[in-house]
């Protein structure tokens, strides 16, 4: 089960990756340059590879356990978004993650 708990752990990792790097893409003009087309590729990439192995994980486990850990994209993307985009983090958003990620728990066991 410990593996499958990572394999949950790295997909939910890569999603939040897949979104961070279309936001980095967002930041930019909409015309072909070099920094668009890396971060939407990073960005597919990411979301790609969180899809496959989110499909790898569903093979093994069941719907029920998989979904509702999903949840912890909120956790990376709150991380990544305080750390990388310097966006601020507060009581409300916190709570809420700790909240979302709360009933997942409850729904898994």
């Amino acid at each position: 089960m410990i593996k499958w708990l990572m394999m949950i752990v790295l997909f939910t990792l890569f999603g939040a990756l897949g979104g961070f790097f279309f936001k980095k893409a967002s930041g930019q003009d909409f015309t072909l340059n070099s920094k668009l087309i890396i971060h939407l590729m990073a960005g597919g990439m990411f979301y790609g590879a969180g899809a496959i192995l989110n499909v790898w994980t569903l093979k093994h486990l069941p719907y029920t356990i998989v979904f509702p850990l999903t949840s912890l994209t909120y956790v990376w993307t709150l991380l990544l978004s305080f750390i990388w985009l310097r966006e601020t983090l507060t009581t409300n958003k916190i709570v809420g993650v700790l909240l979302i990620v709360a009933g997942s728990i409850f729904l898994v066991t």
